[in-house]
């Protein structure tokens, strides 16, 4: 029974890396390379409830009322009875085939008993591009059609530089693009069905009425229609806005509360996870569509894996000490493994997923894995690189022998540390010399100059005697010094 079990599972694992090894070849000829469909989700239809301030769509016997200087394009899917209606100085009014307003008496329609009311379409400048609550990305349009959505960090989650933007057909919109930077690069732009792929197009767009109600704030979506020549993926690009995109992501809500003992923030994401990060040194063979597709037919497709989510990008590799850069390349793959809960699941495919790369990493592009998990285990695995921790090691050693030295030049130029002259080395006693002050005392080198007066002993004798010379001689264990005013006198006894 055990060997049929083996066999079957043999023949299982076969059959899934002959469809991946098909499925990869087709994403590398085609040339996909880590670009997604990123779909608005927020809309500014009449029909939605959340545009309107009582939660629910007016009733026949409802007046609706527009903010005068509110800026909106409201699209209209059905025909409503209304009283009245006061519209905004600068707006639109979109109408789906049938749809249309006509005039009620104020009678109540089945189902609007709590009509009769003042009803208030919300404020639509509220929505921000940099959102990632109000974004769903999928692999292609047929997944967001039927809801097959992927996970990315929050930075990824709205788009990237070689994204392709959707905004529904059957929906109107109003997004903020207040931004770090002046331009926001997309690869294509999708609303009401029309596709703009060219830059000159879709900025005479943004320029006509439905666009400057659609479209506003400091920054200027741009259509590029580039896709990512890169087989290792390209950077998101989103970086400088970061903090905008946490921020508004806070707004809605607060990071999650975690199970796990030592929490992982992924590069380019605002929380906290629960799971691990397997971080990836790469060659040029390395392709991320290829890699990515491995990944979730071999590995998590498997039901062992169930409820864990994975997010790969290509992240900038984290500065080191000082930020000092250790290695020549600048970027890394990052795979996000997340998981509701203590990530446990997620840890082992972390583990799963670095065992592959010690057995078939040069195969498939891949240098060095190096994996962290939220229990604060961590682990390699390579294919033949320089230790980043031993040039790090190094690299501190030199750095704190470097700070040593400077400190002493400091001590020495400030006069904390003092090197003893060449004469005053000549005249070094021993112990044994200066235990008796009865002894001859050493009366260093004569100067003309000064003498000592009649109360000292007898050979001393000069031009300089009394009281005011008794007050400038001191006469220690080392012999005689004149003393000095600035210096206490005890700095000679010590």
């Amino acid at each position: 029974m055990n060997a049929d079990r083996q066999n079957g599972l043999s023949f299982v694992n076969v059959l899934l890396l002959f469809y991946y090894e098909l499925y990869s070849t087709v994403f590398y000829v085609s040339g996909v390379s880590n670009a997604l469909y990123k779909q608005w989700i927020s809309d500014t239809n009449f029909e939605n409830v959340s545009n309107w301030d009582k939660g629910r769509v007016p009733c026949a016997n409802d007046q609706v009322y527009f903010q005068h200087n509110q800026k909106a394009s409201v699209y209209v899917q059905s025909t409503h009875s209304i009283v009245e209606m006061c519209l905004p100085m600068d707006g639109e009014l979109i109408l789906a085939f049938g749809a249309g307003f006509a005039g009620s008496e104020g009678d109540s329609d089945p189902g609007c008993e709590g009509g009769g009311d003042r009803i208030t379409f919300q404020d639509p400048n509220r929505y921000q591009w940099y959102d990632p609550t109000l974004w769903r990305a999928a692999s292609t349009p047929d997944d967001l059609e039927n809801g097959r959505f992927q996970f990315s960090v929050h930075e990824e989650s709205v788009p990237c530089e070689h994204d392709d933007v959707i905004f529904r057909p059957d929906s109107s919109f109003r997004v903020s693009t207040d931004s770090a930077v002046s331009s926001m690069p997309v690869k294509t732009v999708s609303i009401m069905e029309k596709k703009f792929s060219r830059e000159e197009e879709f900025a005479h767009y943004l320029q006509s009425g439905s666009g400057k109600l659609q479209f506003h704030g400091s920054g200027t979506v741009q259509v590029t229609n580039r896709r990512c020549s890169e087989s290792s993926g390209c950077d998101c690009g989103n970086t400088a806005n970061h903090e905008r995109i946490c921020a508004a992501l806070h707004q809605h809500s607060q990071c999650p509360l975690l199970e796990c003992r030592s929490p992982l923030t992924p590069i380019g994401h605002c929380c906290g996870i629960c799971g691990a990060i397997v971080s990836l040194e790469y060659s040029p063979d390395f392709n991320v569509e290829s890699y990515r597709n491995r990944l979730l037919h071999l590995f998590l497709s498997l039901p062992s894996y169930g409820g864990v989510r994975m997010a790969m990008s290509k992240v900038p590799r984290p500065q080191s000490f000082l930020g000092l850069v250790l290695r020549e390349d600048e970027s890394e793959i990052q795979v996000v493994l997340l998981e509701e809960g203590s990530g446990s699941k997620a840890e082992a495919l972390a583990w799963e997923i670095m065992k592959d790369i010690q057995s078939q990493g040069s195969s498939l592009g891949i240098v060095k894995g190096e994996v962290h998990t939220s229990t604060g285990s961590h682990d390699s695995g390579q294919g033949g690189s320089v230790d980043g921790g031993m040039i790090a090691g190094a690299v501190i050693g030199v750095l704190l022998a470097l700070v040593g030295l400077g400190s002493l030049v400091v001590l020495f130029t400030r006069g904390i540390i003092r090197v003893p002259s060449l004469s005053s080395l000549q005249f070094v006693k021993k112990d044994s010399d200066l235990d008796n002050l009865g002894d001859s005392i050493d009366k260093g080198f004569d100067n003309p100059m000064f003498d000592t007066s009649s109360n000292l002993p007898a050979d001393v004798h000069g031009l300089y005697s009394g009281s005011e010379a008794l007050k400038s001689i001191s006469i220690t264990n080392s012999g005689i010094h004149f003393t000095n005013p600035a210096y206490d006198e005890t700095d000679f006894t010590a």
